[in-house]
């Protein structure tokens, strides 16, 4: 569960790093360094009044918009929420790719961080290309421009092996650093969990987001538990008034499209509901990821579309293939009966379109995954077997034929949907962020650093 447990846990941990407990790997290398103005080491000072009123700065490391992956979508979020919440504050992106970025002809240069800036200039102060000579040192030097660099780690958006390349960045902070674990594999290569484990060990806190991934990387993986908090994935606040109902129930997927989704279980369900009257229409919503697109085109939606031809459904099932902005997709998802995650993964611990379906209310059928099921289980949804569309199929007929059942799981999702709301998600990260900020009692850093040297 994401309430009363996890939050008592964060408020232990922010009471131990103002005692300095759990100090990480990167604090004890800093810490013997010669104690310049630049590098200030005041373990257990408070930060100067003055500085403890000015906005913090978070510098973030992911990939962003306009990359379309969940990662981007979570960081542009969370820096949104962060500084429309501080008036004042200017953070920053140092952006991700696969290949070196060439700025347009006339386009204005990345931005420096500052304390202010002129609005609607780019969140984006660099970016670092996977493999390229010097980027992760240049990377670390425009982080360190801020008060606290927050580090989005999934194995596949780094560089090297495993994407080990985002160790040289973190060895070359000397701000504190929190890193956010997307993944928490359960068998991991030995590779893989070298880098997980260096990862967490040179950082100052690490941020997972239910409390399955925190007892997976506590129990699986050598790391100080003192350092691993709870946040959850955040969402935009859906819950305003439904639009009115079709003539026709409609089941929603949506996200980027990859085998492994589990889209074919719940077009096979559709076939079982074929017998309601009006029968339900099933919407899946979303482009082809761009990895499984450069990887093998759009074979998976080939073999889709063909399951709903050979099952004679296509008057029942439509693909909508466009990425929608924020308002278009909330439309959608108001306008959905059922909200479907028919997943295929055993090993899923965050689900950002679990958390937006719960925020928005709506009715959810999701396969016992991880993150499902502890999020779930308390009556918000209803969680059935892998790769079974039958129980796809009776969890969706109970949800449109039963008003109690639609009703019960709207109450239950209504009293959680608060504390997964961007402006709480925040809030915590603000809250974690001046802890670190006052243990070390260094200066924030105030003096802006040039995009490119």
């Amino acid at each position: 569960m994401l309430t009363g447990t996890a939050e008592s846990r964060d408020q232990v941990f922010a009471r131990d790093v103002g005692r300095g407990d759990g100090v990480s790997r990167r604090d004890r290398r800093l810490a013997s360094r010669p104690r310049t103005r630049g590098h200030a080491r005041r373990r257990g000072a408070g930060v100067d009044r003055k500085a403890a009123l000015v906005p913090l700065r978070f510098g973030f490391l992911s990939t962003y918009p306009p990359t379309q992956c969940g990662l981007a979508t979570f960081t542009a979020a969370l820096y949104d929420e962060l500084n429309s919440s501080a008036p004042g504050a200017s953070s920053g992106v140092v952006r991700l790719v696969d290949t070196p970025v060439l700025a347009a002809p006339g386009a204005p240069a990345a931005r420096s961080p500052g304390r202010s800036g002129p609005p609607g200039r780019s969140a984006v102060v660099g970016a670092l290309a996977a493999g390229t000579p010097g980027g992760p040192r240049e990377a670390a030097r425009l982080l360190n421009g801020f008060d606290v660099a927050v580090v989005q780690h999934e194995y596949g958006v780094y560089g090297g092996p495993d994407g080990d390349e985002v160790l040289e960045v973190l060895d070359a902070l000397d701000v504190p650093v929190i890193v956010v674990l997307h993944t928490v594999l359960v068998t991991p290569t030995p590779h893989q969990r070298h880098v997980l484990e260096a990862l967490v060990a040179s950082a100052d806190a690490v941020v997972v987001m239910t409390e399955t991934a925190r007892v997976r990387l506590v129990e699986g993986y050598r790391v100080h538990p003192l350092r691993v908090v709870v946040i959850p994935h955040g969402a935009a606040d859906g819950r305003a008034a439904q639009a009115a109902r079709a003539d026709r129930p409609t089941i929603l997927t949506w996200g980027l499209l990859g085998p492994g989704k589990g889209i074919e279980w719940g077009i096979a369900a559709m076939a079982d509901l074929a017998d309601l009257d009006p029968a339900p229409r099933y919407v899946i919503a979303g482009q082809t990821h761009p990895k499984v697109l450069a990887r093998e085109g759009e074979a998976y939606r080939v073999r889709l579309a063909a399951q709903v031809r050979d099952l004679g459904l296509t008057g029942s099932v439509s693909f909508d293939d466009r990425y929608l902005d924020a308002v278009s997709l909330a439309a959608l998802v108001r306008r959905a009966d059922v909200v479907l995650l028919p997943y295929d993964s055993v090993d899923q611990v965050t689900s950002g379109v679990l958390i937006e379906a719960v925020a928005a209310l709506r009715p959810i059928v999701a396969t016992c995954f991880p993150h499902a099921v502890e999020l779930l289980g308390d009556g918000s949804g209803l969680v059935v077997p892998h790769r079974d569309p039958a129980a796809i199929a009776a969890a969706v007929r109970s949800i449109i034929t039963d008003k109690a059942v639609r009703t019960g799981l709207a109450g239950a999702a209504a009293v959680k949907a608060p504390d997964l709301l961007w402006p709480a998600v925040a809030g915590r990260y603000r809250q974690l962020a001046a802890g670190l900020v006052a243990r070390r009692g260094s200066r924030l850093s105030s003096a802006p650093v040039s995009a490119a040297r």
